[in-house]
């Protein structure tokens, strides 16, 4: 569930940190940040390295299996 919620939050080319996603969700930091690895490792989620921060977005070239299954979503 917080997985989805975490694309749901990403939807629209939005760039958040795990600080700003685990706010938004009200899990811990360390909950949000192991959903966003797996999620990076299963490349639905870019990520970039900005100010000392890393920022995650969703990946437009994420595998078409997860893009079917994330549609209803992400859109």
């Amino acid at each position: 569930i917080n997985r989805i919620k975490i694309l749901k939050l990403l939807v629209g080319d939005k760039k958040m940190n795990v600080g700003d996603i685990s706010t938004a969700l009200k899990i811990s930091f360390s909950a949000t940040s192991n959903h966003l690895i797996m999620l990076q490792k299963l490349e639905v989620l870019e990520v970039e390295g900005r100010s000392g921060h890393v920022f995650y977005s969703i990946n437009s070239d994420m595998p078409n299996d997860f893009r079917k299954a994330a549609a209803p979503f992400l859109y």
